[in-house]
């Protein structure tokens, strides 16, 4: 994917992450996005060659819940 297309993809893909959080875990969008931007999954995620772009916001939300409740995460074999 060329860089300005993946930018797009993560600008639409991001805040519908920080959305599912703040739904799920009953958080403000400010602490939502702070926990995501430091999480292993984030980090992952502006990787363009992980792949894990094209998984659901809420597919990601689980890895993501997953990382911070048990400090690790598993990224699905469909990636």
């Amino acid at each position: 994917m060329r860089d300005k297309k993946f930018e797009a993809v993560m600008t639409i893909l991001v805040p519908q992450v920080l959305q599912v959080i703040v739904e799920n875990d009953n958080t403000d969008e400010i602490t939502a996005a702070k926990l995501f931007y430091e999480s292993g999954v984030y980090s992952l995620l502006e990787q363009e060659d992980t792949k894990l772009w094209h998984l659901s916001p809420l597919t990601i939300y689980n890895m993501f819940d997953e990382e911070r409740r048990s400090g690790v995460f598993d990224v699905p074999e469909e990636v």
